[in-house]
């Protein structure tokens, strides 16, 4: 190669150089204000392949308003199971009421679809919302599911709800706490244990009209193994939706609000479940 050609190849090297930097810091403008600082200085220095890791890096990172957030959602979950176990001590003092559920099945699935409209207007609509219309919304669903629960506490001894209470607790806390802590992306485990409630939904349906003990036993372990589960995938997810908020503003709260709710159902339901295969009847 004569000295002509050399100069010509290193000329072509440092164009599609330049090119490729002025190619990622082109990119840089459409970026988000918090990512534009990892781009202002490329010159020579940075691939995409090292900007993309970058941004990548800055998505991991969690926000100022996130220690805030998070605490949020467990004092509001907390809350919301206080009030569901006051509710339910107040309706079980109360015999005269608790036949009256038992005898009105209006009222008692009256009470049911309430619940159902509650939950289910909150989740489609909390973005409408402001965030005290939404937090009453949540002190509502508990009362009324305390209500609900506590026909089903009622053929319990009060010692083995106790106990079933804090295995619950215990077995919430740890799952809670590897959704928080584990790197593994728990997003696929989550799909199949939501498409397995669905099927838990449909067998426990049937089975009221079945009535097989063989059949509740399978479904009640079946439960404690799906809302075990639930419970690690969505503080996973609640954990990455908050950690994207940079502000504590009124948003923010509406998905720590959400966050605390469907916590607070896995732990419910888990109780219900654990309380059927663990639990002492009267």
């Amino acid at each position: 190669m004569t000295e002509a050609e050399n100069v010509g190849e290193n000329c072509k090297k440092i164009e599609k150089r330049e090119a490729q930097i002025w190619k990622i810091e082109w990119k840089s403008i459409f970026l988000p204000t918090k990512y534009k600082s990892i781009t202002l200085f490329t010159h020579n220095k940075m691939t995409q392949e090292e900007l993309t890791r970058m941004i990548n890096e800055q998505e991991g990172a969690l926000s100022l308003a996130f220690p805030a957030l998070m605490r949020k959602v467990y004092l509001w979950m907390a809350l919301a199971l206080t009030i569901t176990g006051f509710t339910s001590m107040i309706i079980l003092s109360n015999e005269s009421f608790i036949y009256t559920l038992f005898n009105n099945q209006l009222l008692f699935w009256g009470l049911v679809i309430g619940e159902l409209i509650l939950v289910f207007s909150l989740s489609a609509r909390i973005h409408k919302m402001s965030i005290t219309t939404a937090t009453i919304m949540f002190v509502l669903y508990s009362v009324i599911n305390g209500v609900t629960l506590a026909p089903l506490l009622f053929f319990y001894t009060k010692t083995s709800i106790a106990k079933v209470f804090f295995i619950t607790a215990g077995t919430f806390g740890v799952m809670s706490l590897i959704g928080y802590t584990t790197k593994t992306d728990l997003s696929s485990i989550g799909k199949i244990l939501f498409m397995a409630l669905i099927g838990l939904i449909i067998a426990t349906v049937v089975n009221l009209f079945m009535h097989s003990s063989t059949l509740d036993l399978i479904i009640s372990y079946a439960g404690v193994v799906i809302f075990v589960g639930l419970t690690a995938w969505d503080t996973q997810k609640i954990k990455r939706m908050l950690a994207m908020c940079e502000e504590p503003d009124e948003q923010a709260h509406k998905i720590a609000l959400m966050g605390s709710l469907a916590l607070y159902l896995d732990f419910i339901n888990l109780f219900i479940w654990l309380l059927r295969i663990l639990g002492d009847r009267r």
